[in-house]
């Protein structure tokens, strides 16, 4: 995957380093020319001196070719700003925006953008929204320790009961919404076509939901 860091803070130097750790292909956008030390010498991707919001400098970081962008700059207004324009203007599919202020975040999300604001645990959970993208994260609980997630059933999962699916202590099914109509499952319901599945997940469990699900990380 090919992804587009904005800012080389806290934040967004551990989002870039976990990302490329994990082989995807990342470019560092950052005003400040020494943005390169925060990132280390084993960092394998490329760092730009620049704005990332200024069209020049996401054309130059590949922006018309990219898979991801993560807006985690230092300043609230130039992630939000950053983010409508790669995702309004460049069509990336997936956007993530740095908040630091969250009482901003439903009015982002009302725009369509998916916020983080949580500095303790910011990094891994954007790199979950990046990478686990047939996974819809709804919402997540405590400090990021577990997430509300909902899929659409697979056909892998068709006939199959909730009881397949739940694993003590690390994946639940919460709700099923069927026809347009939700209820709470029994552990003998069968899963049909069609069906919305919500479930409660260890964030550490992740990738047992996608073995569950016979999902392959991207």
């Amino acid at each position: 995957m090919k992804v587009i860091v904005m800012g080389c803070g806290r934040i967004g130097s551990q989002v870039s380093q976990l990302l490329a750790e994990n082989g995807h292909d990342v470019t560092v956008i950052d005003h400040d020319a020494n943005a390169d030390g925060r990132l280390g010498p084993s960092f394998k991707g490329i760092i730009i001196k620049g704005l990332g919001f200024d069209r020049d400098i996401l054309i130059k970081a590949g922006i018309e070719k990219v898979d991801a962008f993560v807006a985690a700059s230092q300043s609230d207004n130039a992630n939000i700003v950053a983010a409508r324009i790669v995702r309004n203007i460049f069509h990336v599919p997936r956007v993530v925006a740095r908040l630091y202020d969250p009482r901003r975040a439903e009015i982002y999300q009302r725009l369509g953008l998916t916020t983080i604001s949580s500095s303790n645990w910011g990094a891994v959970r954007i790199c979950q929204v990046l990478t686990h993208t047939e996974i819809d994260v709804w919402d997540t609980f405590g400090r990021g320790e577990v997430s509300l997630v909902r899929i659409d059933t697979p056909p892998l999962l068709v006939g199959r009961n909730v009881m397949n699916l739940n694993v003590p202590g690390e994946v639940m099914v919460v709700s099923i919404t069927r026809n347009d109509e939700a209820f709470i499952p029994a552990s003998g319901t069968e899963f049909q076509e069609g069906d919305l599945i919500y479930l409660a997940v260890l964030s550490s469990s992740m990738e047992r939901l996608e073995e569950l699900f016979g999902l392959e990380r991207r």
